[in-house]
């Protein structure tokens, strides 16, 4: 997921992204956009920073109404569309969903989602008990993912 449609602009059928790219407006690199559960696509037709935010203006989507309709919906894009990554760099989407084990081999849970704090980013665990646990996301983690044992070894204690 890139981003989510987070608000109405204009009365021309604009649309309000909240996006998760590095660069906010890189998302508008990307089209179409996937929307909601059924993964519909919709052209991206313009796009442009206002303000802090990012707008688009999508093909399909003429007026406000139509544009309200996707208040909440989360945008996807073909992963193959997306950049290469340097070794030793992931999407978090390749992550979420692994199993994390501390180096003495007792899982901690599984991968539910990423925070970016702006001091490094934190990888949010489910300890599949009703908690999470926020581990800090960094080079030495990212040395311990391994995707063919869909698991990251990280040096992180249960009780932290």
């Amino acid at each position: 997921m890139l981003g989510r449609v987070s608000g109405i602009y204009g009365v021309r059928g604009m649309v309000k992204v909240f996006s998760f790219t590095e660069s906010r407006d890189s998302i508008l690199d990307y089209s179409p956009w996937y929307l909601g559960p059924d993964r519909r696509p919709w052209v991206l037709e313009d796009g442009r920073m206002q303000g802090e935010g990012v707008v688009a203006k999508l093909a399909q989507v003429e007026d406000r109404e139509q544009a309200r309709a996707l208040i909440g919906q989360e945008i996807a894009v073909i992963r193959a569309n997306l950049p290469e990554l340097a070794a030793g760099e992931f999407y978090w989407s390749t992550l979420t969903g692994l199993r994390v084990l501390n180096r003495e081999g007792i899982v901690l849970g599984t991968v539910s989602a990423f925070l970016e704090t702006g001091a490094n980013d934190v990888m949010v665990v489910d300890d599949g008990k009703g908690g999470e646990l926020l581990i800090p996301w960094s080079a030495e983690a990212s040395a311990g993912v391994d995707l063919p044992a869909g698991q990251i070894v990280v040096d992180w204690q249960a009780d932290w």
